[in-house]
């Protein structure tokens, strides 16, 4: 061991290796565990969620609590009140009718406010700048600065061509049907209008609750108004009409909620009704996307052909599957690999050498400096023994010829000019490697191997040249 490299070695201290960790460079000591997010909690979009994801709301609710107080008190109103006096004045059946559809109401109001509408997923930042892109490419714009305006790329469906807008709050090319809600800040498929009064948007997922929730709603509300003026009938025929208004006072409400409730009701069923029997969404009627006035060519590639069928497709067909996933888990971030250590940090490295090794790069190329940059013709590398050399005696090379003939001498000459031409280092003259730290213990055995080579190159010279002299002596 050289003495330039016994000191650091020393005064370096072992670290405890911890045999529990799963991987060899994990610290000894524990880390402390992040609890796993669900997406939920970092969804984009303007929602709230509830009970750890499983309900997904639009952020404004304050008209769905306004639906569900007024469902809640005119059904609650009749059970209390009239429901007792035409059970037994009429049927017992009525009550039994009038629970059926306010539970078939709440419901199918629960499912369309409590469920994904059919959101598109965001693309990831990858995804975003490769779609950016190919964007750039395909319109021969290289710019940054400018936005251009939106984009459209067309598709053929059934003959017709149908354009899709490229949305720039998502990133992607919103799929056919597919349109932006401003309210929730979501891409959702198929989509058909943001209902306040449910507080979510209905799409292609939820629509066919929503049209259930006012199909039911509508019974409900005409079965209600219907038997509290029959009650109302019943008492003022016995009693009179100011005595029976008197008796039942909620009546009254009753009558007066649904009198006016049930031509909006009633009127936005029917407006539906036409909708699904042709295969349109309200976005696309507001929109006349598929009007006639656009052209006797323009026309629904949508539409089946056949009333039936289309309310077949829109109530009967299979739910799609939610796309965002909100109750699985983020996955963490994915690690950039560690440079390779060549075998210095592994188990049971010092604390010294690990500190060694960050700070000096050249630590991994060592082998290819001293091999490479280092070596001299027809010298010994670094990594090899060299012969000793007796003082007094010149050794000659094991690569010089005979010395006795006068060939010998000629042969010697060139190699002599050959070793002039080298320009051997002095100690002061020898540089240390580039990006090596000073003082550390790697310049000082790096300067000793340096300095070690020029010794013998000078050594080996001053060999031939006494040679020489006792040859033509």
């Amino acid at each position: 061991m050289s003495p330039g490299g016994g000191g650091p070695m020393k005064d370096c201290e072992y670290s405890q290796i911890s045999t529990h960790s799963s991987s060899p460079m994990e610290s000894p000591h524990k880390k402390k565990k992040i609890p796993a997010r669900r997406k939920w909690e970092v969804f984009p979009g303007r929602n709230k969620f509830f009970c750890n994801g499983r309900i997904m709301m639009a952020r404004q609710t304050g008209v769905f609590y306004l639906t569900l107080v007024l469902i809640l008190v005119t059904s609650g109103l009749f059970f209390a009140f009239d429901c007792p006096y035409l059970a037994v004045k009429i049927t017992p059946a009525i009550p039994v009718v009038g629970g059926i559809l306010f539970f078939f109401v709440m419901g199918t109001l629960l499912r369309t406010s409590f469920s994904d509408p059919g959101v598109l997923p965001r693309a990831t930042p990858d995804e975003a700048a490769d779609l950016e892109r190919q964007i750039d490419i395909a319109n021969g714009s290289s710019s940054g600065g400018y936005r251009s305006p939106p984009r459209t790329k067309e598709v053929i469906i059934n003959g017709q061509t149908v354009k899709l807008k490229y949305c720039f709050t998502c990133k992607i090319f919103r799929p056919p049907r597919a349109s932006h809600c401003s309210l929730c800040d979501n891409c959702v498929e198929r989509f058909d209008h943001h209902c306040p009064w449910v507080g979510n948007c209905v799409g292609k997922r939820n629509y066919r609750f929503f049209y259930m929730f006012i199909l039911s709603l509508s019974f409900l509300t005409v079965f209600i108004f219907a038997f509290v003026i029959t009650h109302v009938i019943l008492r003022s025929q016995q009693t009179g009409f100011l005595n029976a208004i008197k008796d039942s006072p909620a009546s009254v409400l009753e009558a007066v909620v649904c009198f006016f409730s049930v031509w909006s009701i009633v009127g936005l069923l029917g407006f539906h009704t036409y909708l699904i029997s042709s295969n349109q969404t309200t976005n696309e009627d507001i929109k006349g996307s598929w009007s006639n006035k656009r052209g006797k060519e323009n026309y629904n590639p949508y539409s089946y052909g056949n009333i039936f069928t289309n309310c077949c497709v829109a109530l009967c067909g299979p739910v799609s599957p939610s796309l965002i996933d909100r109750r699985g888990y983020v996955q963490p971030d994915t690690p950039q690999p560690a440079a390779p250590s060549n075998g210095l940090a592994t188990y049971g490295a010092t604390a010294s050498q690990s500190d060694m090794a960050a700070a000096t790069p050249l630590l991994q190329s060592e082998p290819s400096l001293a091999s490479d940059e280092l070596h001299l013709s027809g010298k010994p590398g670094l990594g090899t023994p060299c012969a000793s050399l007796t003082l007094g005696q010149p050794t000659p090379p094991s690569s010089m010829p005979n010395l006795s003939a006068e060939a010998g001498l000629t042969d010697i000459l060139p190699l002599k000019e050959e070793h002039v031409g080298h320009q051997f280092l002095t100690p002061e003259e020898a540089p240390s490697p580039p990006r090596l730290l000073a003082g550390s213990p790697l310049a000082h055995s790096r300067t000793a191997h340096v300095l070690g080579l020029a010794s013998q190159d000078a050594l080996h010279e001053d060999s031939v040249r006494g040679l020489v002299k006792l040859s033509s002596v």
